[in-house]
């Protein structure tokens, strides 16, 4: 499909898939293959499958080893996502590193770093998130 027909097209479709790699108290990693499932039709990653593994491996950490209630209490909700989009890549993997920025009772702020083959920065993701109650 040439770049014209999908734009015109009404359908979307894509599969994101990424392994945890590390958690530890202070930091989570993850790492995404890229393939088919992830990418824009330019056949760069599209920005928010680097999005989605940055904001679920931030939650992860924001999680740590506290107990999630029944109805979500306590889950660390992402109310603000500011993210900065340095770079792309076509194939490889891409790696997501979370670290705390502020880890208090009621606001969490984390920042996820997102690189790319040999180290290079593709995206830097910082969220905020409150405990939901």
């Amino acid at each position: 499909m040439n770049i014209k027909d999908h734009i015109s097209s009404s359908r979307r479709s894509g599969t994101i898939d990424f392994v945890i790699e590390e958690r530890r108290e202070d930091c989570v990693v993850s790492t995404m293959l890229i393939t088919e499932g992830v990418r824009n039709p330019f056949g760069t990653v599209q920005a928010g499958a680097l999005i989605w593994l940055a904001d679920v491996t931030a939650s992860v950490l924001a999680i740590g080893t506290r107990e999630i209630g029944p109805a979500g209490e306590g889950f660390p909700l992402a109310v603000d996502l500011h993210t900065t989009l340095i770079g792309n890549q076509r194939e490889g993997t891409v790696r997501a590193e979370a670290r705390f920025v502020r880890e208090g009772q009621t606001v969490i702020v984390i920042r996820t770093r997102v690189t790319g083959e040999e180290g290079r920065l593709l995206a830097e993701v910082t969220s905020t998130h409150i405990r939901a109650v």
